[in-house]
């Protein structure tokens, strides 16, 4: 069971990281612009996101309603 706890946990730190990656992008973005060498257009792409979840209908706000559900339930063992 170790082992398990073991890939939990690094399955967790990798999951901050991006999330924090992915919130240093949508800041860097806003402020310098879409042209960032390293992020790309993070904000175009998520309003696209966001944009194909409100076209699917009632399947794209369950599958909003899972996504959110899935980050903000996650606990660390």
């Amino acid at each position: 069971m170790k082992g398990i706890d073991t890939i939990k946990e690094w399955v967790g730190a990798l999951t901050e990281l991006a999330l924090m990656l992915l919130a240093l992008a949508i800041v860097l973005s806003l402020l310098v612009g879409a042209n960032l060498p390293f992020f790309g257009a993070v904000t175009a792409n998520i309003m696209a996101w966001v944009k194909d979840m409100g076209g699917n209908g009632l399947v794209g706000l369950i599958t909003l309603g899972i996504v959110l559900w899935l980050f903000s339930n996650r606990k660390m063992a």
